[in-house]
């Protein structure tokens, strides 16, 4: 397999009142998908289901987020999720911290030929 990696969207997305790290990846994930549309697959030939999809998912506690469910937001494709710390939990004096989630997802075909 020829792994060809033709583009990288990034995203950030927040749960504001329950700290939930996996709706803010889902959030950040749409916030980087939802805005574009792209043929990419049909450019080269392909089906929306050979898309290969690599996501990194920075939020500051990276054992809190619920890896089906983040891959659950792509309608095709070949999901893979690798969550890492990053992000930002915001801090308010009153309530539980907003958290941020930052995405970034590379979309890749295979492009040598064989099938």
């Amino acid at each position: 397999m020829a792994k060809t990696l033709l583009l990288t969207e990034f995203g950030m997305g927040s749960s504001l009142r329950r700290q939930d790290y996996t709706e803010a990846a889902r959030r950040a994930i749409t916030h980087a998908l939802w805005r574009n549309s792209i043929n990419l697959a049909e450019l080269f030939g392909k089906e929306k289901t050979d898309m290969i999809i690599d996501v990194v998912v920075g939020v500051a506690q990276p054992e809190s987020v619920d890896v089906e469910k983040v891959k659950s937001v792509f309608p095709y494709g070949q999901i893979s999720v690798e969550v890492v710390k990053g992000g930002l939990d915001v801090g308010r004096a009153d309530a539980a911290p907003n958290v941020m989630a930052n995405v970034a997802i590379s979309v890749s075909l295979d492009l040598d030929g064989s099938e």
